[in-house]
């Protein structure tokens, strides 16, 4: 029987984390127990080599080991991640009354395959403000959303195909209209241990509350939610701890907003991972005017975000030479416009990586019919100029309610970005 240990770990790792804040307070759980300190970016940073810090902005994480070499002289390596998986966002204005029943109002978050959220019993995770400039993470108890399918009886057309309305029908149930029961204002203040009145804002999502779990016949599978992108920044945060100090600095950047453009302070479109790496170089080579883009000139960094396995069923929906198995290994992701940042120098770094670790390397294409989704990668490497490899663990059934990953993928995914760490 393989070691499925590290596999149990991400598992674990997904359900703690149900929302964007709660996944950054678990990576910096995790960095804290091994020694890494955590940074303000309101205060004035004092680096030297060897130093293990990270820093938070919002729903985004950046971690670092500081190299025994000065970025202008020997560069950076860098894996990025990100926190954020389609979900529904739970509205300013939520409490929804119809039919006799309290309803929450949400909306569609990301590209989802929304079906599959039907009928899964939900909560509402993630974190709320409070008067006077507090924050407090949440995660109610136990099972109190519901999106309930239509009854075949009451609508037979669903046999020739289901068409949700998110405005109408993706609305999920939280209880009877009585008039006298608590509603989810009141549960959150209830849960933070505040008057409701000191709730003034939230950024919640829902999140399915049945666990992670092993399944197939050897139970070597995952099944979870979120394993896009929850399973890299777990690698990503694994491998960074794991890696041994170089003459590089090492950096993990986690980013929020992933799913829907990246276009915020703590997205990939931000200035966040730019911030920080200024900071970086400044501290560490005061004094050279040139001492940034020699850093980035020497850099690479790997964009780990999961990669489609080919389909058991649905093989025709894949490339026919580039389909990646379940356990394979690590996936190097290509394409010809761009939607991915990899190319010949940086695939061969990595594949010489992950050779050094003994680590399996697969390869994915898009088919030239189909249009190709993207990740962080491209952003990143536009905005810094930064030598780019977009990777990732296969999986089935990306952004669905519940995903299916291999964990016999997870300990090769960590060898081959401690190698990238190590270079």
């Amino acid at each position: 029987m393989p070691d499925l240990s590290l596999g149990d770990d991400l598992r674990a790792f997904v359900d703690t984390s149900p929302s964007p804040s709660h996944a950054v307070a678990e990576l910096a759980r995790r960095l804290r127990a091994a020694s890494f300190t955590e940074l303000a970016e309101a205060d004035r940073w004092e680096l030297t080599p060897g130093g293990q810090h990270f820093v938070v902005r919002h729903g985004s994480l950046i971690a670092f080991r500081v190299g025994s070499a000065s970025p202008a002289e020997a560069g950076l390596r860098l894996v990025g991640a990100h926190t954020d998986s389609p979900t529904f966002k739970v509205r300013p204005r939520n409490d929804v009354r119809q039919a006799g029943y309290r309803l929450v109002g949400v909306e569609p978050y990301g590209g989802g395959l929304w079906h599959t959220w039907l009928d899964r019993e939900l909560t509402v995770a993630g974190r709320v403000a409070l008067r006077g400039g507090g924050t407090a993470l949440v995660r109610l108890p136990g099972a109190p959303l519901r999106l309930p399918s239509l009854a075949i009886h009451l609508d037979r057309s669903v046999r020739d195909g289901l068409k949700l309305d998110p405005q109408r029908e993706l609305v999920p149930v939280w209880s009877q209209d009585l008039g006298t029961e608590p509603g989810l204002r009141e549960a959150l203040a209830s849960e933070v241990g505040a008057a409701v009145q000191d709730v003034v804002g939230h950024d919640l999502v829902l999140a399915d509350t049945q666990p992670a779990g092993r399944t197939g016949a050897d139970g070597s599978w995952i099944a979870a939610p979120r394993l896009d992108n929850l399973a890299s920044c777990h690698a990503g945060v694994t491998a960074l701890i794991a890696a041994a100090a170089t003459s590089r600095t090492q950096l993990l950047v986690a980013n929020d907003h992933e799913e829907v453009g990246s276009g915020s302070m703590s997205g990939a479109r931000g200035s966040f991972l730019e911030d920080v790496v200024r900071r970086l170089v400044a501290v560490l080579d005061a004094g050279d005017p040139q001492a940034l883009p020699r850093a980035l000139a020497q850099s690479r960094l790997v964009s780990a975000d999961m990669a489609h396995a080919v389909h058991p069923t649905r093989s025709d929906r894949h490339e026919p030479g580039h389909q990646p198995q379940l356990g394979g290994g690590p996936v190097l992701k290509v394409n010809a416009n761009q939607a991915y940042a990899t190319d010949a120098v940086t695939s061969g770094w990595f594949a010489e990586r992950c050779a050094e670790a003994s680590v399996p390397v697969q390869w994915f294409v898009t088919r030239a019919d189909l249009p190709c989704g993207s990740t962080i990668g491209p952003l990143t490497a536009t905005r810094l100029g930064i030598a780019t490899v977009d990777v990732g663990a296969p999986m089935l059934a990306m952004h669905s309610a519940r995903e299916l990953a291999s964990a016999l993928d997870v300990p090769l995914v960590v060898g081959a970005l401690t190698a990238c760490f190590a270079d």
